[in-house]
């Protein structure tokens, strides 16, 4: 028996991390560009155009917020040492993201109905699109930073967090997922509306390239057991083609959208996202507490990680499955005047 328990308990969570590795993803990407499509409302003064950058996120928001449930909910049944840890570390931005992302999806619903009330929930569309991406931001930078555990538990202040590298994390997180929803605008609309998309798309390249190389040259700098991965020999010879191919990338992504590509720069604005999140995973795994819990420290006991993983590998495909056919669904433009919401 004991022969079989070691690796059990070895790959479980490797097995876990993963599925919560891909939540993740699978989140920032398609709550990404959502989120995005907020982001940049202030820079449409027009009200009939708004509504066409909202109708083309209609009938895809609410499932890409799945994501962030599968990725909490595996967190909290795999790892319940790391959640209640994390938890109270990031209480206050968690709570706020949620709250931010509940207050957007009222106003995307009330929106669409409101006659008089109209500007009040665009306002409350922008502002709970910005709030949910810089606490994500904040919530990140907090990770790299690390968590201060003593015995065990959470031991640091609720304000721990916040500092001028999560301001700099936000500002990262809110330039991605404005490229995101940039380059989704670029591919979904056509006339003006995808025209100062794509003008929006090459400015936010540019900030993106910015905060990407803030936050890489200030973790190695500021967390030691970050520069130690990169910059350590062998690694340093794997590791050096991530920051050479997300500059490639971005270069490529400057000249589909000079060229009027359409499609393209999406896809290079998600390829962006994850390389930044490889080169996240390169600076922290195996912690999912950094800098001292590993996965495997952290892991439920093998048999309730396995009764969930039963669940969670039938759910898993027939979730993607549902994605990929509504965005097959839906594919193609939006057009002015036509909505998915029927009045």
């Amino acid at each position: 028996m004991l022969e079989f328990s070691m690796p059990l308990e070895f790959y479980l969570p490797l097995i876990w991390a993963g599925i919560i590795g891909i939540a993740v993803v699978m989140y920032v990407l398609l709550d990404g560009f959502d989120l995005g499509i907020g982001i940049l409302f202030p820079f449409t003064r027009d009200a009939k155009q708004r509504e066409l950058m909202m109708n083309t996120v209609a009938p895809f928001w609410d499932g890409n917020e799945t994501w962030l449930v599968l990725g909490g909910a595996g967190l909290f049944v795999a790892f319940p040492r790391a959640y209640s840890i994390i938890m109270p570390a990031f209480y206050l931005p968690v709570i706020v993201m949620l709250l931010a992302l509940v207050f957007r999806g009222v106003a995307f619903e009330f929106v669409f109905v409101a006659q008089t009330s109209r500007r009040t929930w665009h306002a409350a569309f922008w502002l709970g699109s910005t709030i949910a991406a810089a606490c994500q931001g904040a919530i990140l930078a907090g990770l790299i930073q690390g968590i201060k555990i003593e015995n065990g538990a959470f031991a640091g202040g609720a304000f721990d967090w916040a500092t001028p590298f999560a301001a700099l994390c936000a500002a990262g997180v809110l330039a991605g997922y404005a490229l995101l929803g940039a380059t989704w605008l670029v591919m979904k609309t056509e006339g003006d509306i995808a025209e100062r998309a794509r003008g929006q798309a090459k400015l936010l390249i540019i900030a993106v390239l910015v905060t990407m190389g803030g936050v890489s040259l200030w973790t190695p700098f500021a967390f030691e057991r970050i520069a130690a991965r990169w910059f350590t020999t062998p690694n340093i010879y794997y590791l050096w083609p991530v920051p050479l191919l997300t500059g490639g990338l971005a270069l490529l992504a400057w000249r589909w959208l000079d060229k009027g590509r359409e499609v393209p720069p999406f896809l290079a604005a998600m390829g962006l996202f994850l390389l930044g999140y490889l080169g996240l995973v390169i600076s922290l795994f195996p912690y999912i507490v950094p800098p001292a819990l590993t996965i495997w420290d952290t892991a439920a006991a093998p048999s309730s990680q396995i009764f969930m993983l039963v669940g969670t590998l039938i759910m898993l495909p027939i979730i993607i499955g549902y994605v990929v056919f509504v965005y097959w669904l839906f594919r193609g433009k939006v057009i002015e005047g036509e909505g998915y919401h029927h009045h």
